[in-house]
């Protein structure tokens, strides 16, 4: 064992699953750690059992993680129909959020329809996101068929299907994806098919360019991975939300759920994007603690001095008195 895998396990943190209620209806979640919040949401299909290593591996950079079961997943009641968008797996979130008394800004990371919706929680509620990431997302909308550039929405199902065993779950790491994938993706093919299929439908048809090029303009940092061997993430869509985002992307080797087979690999990536938003979170606690010092030496300086005359009225009580 390394000093760094020694260092690593003394602050092992462990994933607790709670439940609550969020816009009338229950929910479930998992937290680990303690510090700066991200909050992490999950691919399609699954939930927050799935990423519990990626959560716990997360949780050790010093950060408090929570990740939810989105709506329709895990042991969270779907959305109701006028409300299923990704606008409304939005508004879902930052309701979440309230119901937990999380209220400052977050590191936000999404992965595959986790992705989508971050971009568009970003997009609807800026004020909850300090930075996003995004891993093997959603919402490029671009996709190659021979030597033809088109909208991911025009693929085929089959075609999606050719990709789908092989990149959720690759030969080479089977035995340690499956059973994890499997926890979370059998219960929810079970419990709610209707929503398992409804959520594949709304995936493929995201296109989140624009709100992309919104953040960009905003300032919002991005970071954006891709795993080299992903089929159902295409090439051309990660390179889509690149171009929109402003932002040169990185490739790591993987499929579609790298970051479930190597957790490890994973916490190292993100390293770098939370110790960068906890040096911005310092910083803005120094300086608001510079201002609240500052407002407190404005207030004396501004208290009004008591009238010369009740002094000296004051001082004739004390002279007479004697």
């Amino acid at each position: 064992m390394t000093a760094g895998d020694a260092a690593r396990r003394s602050t092992r943190q462990v994933a607790v699953e709670k439940r609550t209620w969020v816009q009338g209806r229950p929910a479930s979640y998992s937290v680990a750690g303690n510090g700066m919040p991200v909050l992490l949401l999950h691919g399609w299909g699954l939930g927050h059992n799935t990423y519990r290593d990626a959560v716990e591996r997360l949780a050790e950079e010093g950060v408090r993680v929570i990740a939810p079961a989105l709506p329709g997943f895990g042991r969270s009641a779907e959305l109701p129909a006028a409300e299923f968008s990704l606008h409304g797996y939005a508004a879902w979130v930052d309701d979440l959020l309230d119901v937990l008394d999380v209220h400052e800004p977050m590191v936000v990371v999404g992965h595959s329809f986790g992705g989508g919706v971050s971009i568009r929680f970003a997009h609807d509620h800026p004020d909850r996101v300090r930075s996003l990431v995004l891993v093997n997302s959603i919402g490029g909308s671009a996709w190659r068929s021979g030597g033809t550039l088109r909208s991911i929405a025009e693929r085929p199902l089959w075609d999606w299907g050719l990709h789908f065993p092989g990149d959720v779950w690759p030969v080479r790491q089977a035995t340690r994806v499956l059973p994890v994938i499997a926890e979370d993706l059998v219960p929810n093919i079970v419990r709610n098919p209707r929503a398992f299929v409804k959520v594949a439908n709304l995936a493929r048809r995201a296109d989140l360019r624009a709100e992309l090029e919104q953040l960009r303009d905003r300032g919002l940092p991005v970071t954006i991975i891709w795993a080299e061997r992903d089929g159902i993430i295409p090439r051309e869509s990660f390179e889509a939300l690149c171009v929109a985002s402003g932002v040169q992307g990185t490739v790591v080797d993987g499929s579609h759920s790298w970051l479930l087979a190597d957790p490890e690999q994973f916490g190292e990536i993100l390293t770098n994007d939370v110790n960068i938003a906890k040096a911005a979170r310092q910083l803005e606690a120094e300086a608001a603690g510079e201002q609240r010092a500052a407002r407190r030496v404005q207030t004396l300086t501004d208290r009004p001095a008591v009238p010369r005359g009740v002094v000296g009225r004051r001082s004739g009580r004390r002279r007479a008195g004697g």
